[in-house]
């Protein structure tokens, strides 16, 4: 009983290590996030690009910053992508409707205060804990893969 609970509390501390960067922001629980080498747009722009080459469809790239702007409230760049990959995202509904509010995926890039661009996503694990899904480990695992794929081909030099 010990070591199980001993296993689990390193298997989530190296998770949670693993989502951090140093000199970074520390994520929300369940969101991860690496630095890009890119400005806010261009990472978007690869982000989308990845995407439409695996067949992954974009449903929306939302401009935090301009919507602001409009307002007349000042506001790094900010920008959102929506996409999603139905045979995968499908597998969370049949399991737990809720996980509509999560998905189709999404992406934030993010210019901090000393000009470093981040780009996040919330954790497919997280997701499935989140709407209580289990027996999806498999699916878990093929998005989790997936998606540090994408972002490091978004965000990689």
């Amino acid at each position: 009983m010990i070591r199980s609970t001993l296993l689990t509390f390193f298997a989530a501390l190296f998770l949670w290590g693993s989502q951090a960067v140093a000199g970074g922001p520390t994520p929300p629980e369940g969101m991860i996030v690496r630095p890009s080498h890119h400005d806010v747009s261009t990472t978007l722009d690869r982000l989308e690009a990845a995407l439409k080459a695996r067949g992954i469809p974009v449903a929306l790239r939302w401009d935090h910053a301009a919507k602001a702007r409009a307002v007349g409230i000042s506001l790094r760049p900010t920008q959102l992508l929506l996409f999603g990959n139905p045979a995968l995202g499908s597998h969370f509904f049949t399991a737990a409707q809720t996980a509509g509010i999560d998905l189709p995926m999404k992406a934030l890039a993010w210019e901090d205060e000393g000009g470093r661009v981040w780009i996040g996503y919330n954790d497919p694990a997280w997701i499935a804990r989140r709407h209580g899904i289990t027996h999806r480990e498999a699916v878990v695992a093929k998005m989790r893969a997936a998606l540090a794929s994408l972002v490091e081909q978004a965000a990689g030099p």
